[in-house]
């Protein structure tokens, strides 16, 4: 059977898979199983309930345990990090910042793990990053469950109260007096009965999705010219034109305009070939088949290369990610909404966060604009700007905090504070705002930025 027929049969498959009543509803979205209520066991042993154990939930986690609370973090996959760890990142943006940020990177320095080193980027070895954060974690005395989903939330009137999670241990309900979303795609937001929007409106006009992928070479070295950043030096897109020239030498395309090679230790290389097209992060049939189509594309691509022989005769794919790459997901709404007008003006605020420099960063929405223009940058100059903590509090729940790329802000600035050294800065704010309002017996927007400021420094996360 060809590779098109295979990926088709999964697809198919997919499709038409399920038991019992509720099966036809994922597929038809018109039939429906009344579920039975049951009681479930409720745990009532936190201050503070992170959900998403990624850049931004790991920066929430471990600064509000450090700062006297009792913290609970849930983690859906079976690492922390998120995309950093099971997503096979690599290489982080805008992390020149206080805090936390310079805390990884000294842990990654201490273990030889980072590569490419520039005052605020570089590229890591992600099994050293999952240490690194499992050794955080427990250092603070955050209790974190792996392999674990958040699938319900439940209100007290217009404060969230209690959450229910989902595992091999079943459902379990927890309760704590402060939460924050952390999952990236707004999820708990979400289920809360927050509002959110995606995209640019309408139908999903999100940024495309990638798969990353781990390869090996014989010699780095070898293909230099290939490889952005190599060696330190500060060449990206001519590496880039170099390496799809050697995909369009071997006879392939690839779904992703400008395919990239960084090193990430020695002859181990992230590969970034390619892009999945207008879709949501919450529909999980259509995910499941951009991972499929994304890995195969991934496999077909070091498959051309590797039969071109010469320096890319030994290529081999090492890991394709456990975790699709996401850059659109839910922005959920806030006290405070960043938008394209912050970025232009450069915005200071007295309550910010923040500091975010990276550039806006569209990838195309289409196959079609990939074509002519891969990333754009919204058709503005942008200034540095500040991210507000009304921002990362809910307008529409009290009680609820976000950090990372489901804070509060429109399509342009997302494109800009998404990455992942915002996302900490942002989880550092609101784990020590969550764990001063939880120990007071107030609410996050009951609390001041200076006297959180404050805390932070005390524990020695701001100079």
């Amino acid at each position: 059977m060809d590779r098109r027929r295979f990926i088709g049969g999964i697809f198919c498959g997919i499709a038409a898979t399920g038991i019992g009543p509720g099966a036809s509803s994922a597929a038809t979205g018109s039939a429906r199983f009344p579920e039975p209520a049951r009681d479930i066991p409720l745990r009532d042993d936190a201050d503070v309930i992170v959900c998403g154990g990624g850049p931004a939930g790991i920066a929430a986690a471990v600064t509000a345990a450090r700062c006297g609370a009792r913290v609970r973090l849930f983690e859906l996959h079976g690492c922390l990090g998120g995309v950093w760890t099971a997503g096979l990142l690599t290489y982080i943006f805008d992390f020149n910042k206080p805090g936390i940020t310079r805390e990884i990177a000294r842990r990654l320095d201490e273990r030889a793990a980072r590569t490419v080193v520039r005052p605020d980027q570089f590229v890591y070895a992600t099994e050293d990053m999952r240490v690194i954060l499992d050794e955080m974690c427990a250092g603070a005395d955050v209790r974190f469950l792996l392999h674990t989903r958040v699938a319900a939330a439940y209100r007290d009137g217009s404060r969230i109260a209690t959450i229910v999670t989902e595992s091999k241990s079943g459902r379990e309900a927890w309760r704590a007096p402060v939460f924050i979303d952390a999952t990236g795609d707004g999820d708990l937001g979400t289920l809360a009965g927050c509002g959110w929007d995606i995209g640019q409106g309408g139908d999903c006009a999100c940024q495309p999705m990638t798969l990353n992928a781990m390869v090996t070479v014989r010699d780095a070295e070898a293909i230099r010219d290939c490889i952005s950043f190599y060696g330190g030096a500060p060449v990206h897109i001519p590496a880039v034109e170099h390496f799809l020239a050697e995909i369009r030498r071997a006879g392939a395309e690839t779904s992703y305009g400008h395919p990239t090679l960084f090193q990430a230790r020695g002859n181990l290389l992230t590969f970034m070939v390619n892009h999945e097209y207008g879709v949501k992060p919450f529909e999980n049939e259509k995910v499941t088949e951009s991972t499929v189509r994304a890995r195969a594309e991934v496999h077909r691509i070091a498959a051309a290369l590797r039969a071109l022989g010469g320096r890319w005769a030994d290529l081999q794919v090492v890991a394709t990610a456990e975790q699709i790459g996401v850059r659109d997901g839910r922005r959920i709404h806030g006290r405070y909404t960043v938008t394209r007008d912050d970025l232009v003006a450069g915005a200071r605020h007295p309550d910010a966060v923040a500091r975010a420099t990276f550039n806006v960063d569209i990838h195309a929405p289409t196959r079609e604009k990939n074509r002519s223009e891969p990333i754009s940058h919204g058709d503005l100059k942008m200034k540095a700007y500040d991210i507000p903590l009304r921002a990362l509090i809910a307008k529409d729940v009290d009680g609820l905090m976000m950090a990372g790329r489901c804070i509060s802000g429109d399509f342009i600035a997302h494109a800009s504070y998404r990455v992942t050294g915002n996302a900490v800065a942002m989880g550092e704010a609101a784990g020590a705002v969550a764990a001063i309002a939880a120990k007071n017996g107030r609410l996050p927007h009951e609390i001041d930025w200076p006297v959180a400021e404050a805390k932070l420094r005390e524990i020695g996360q701001r100079g």
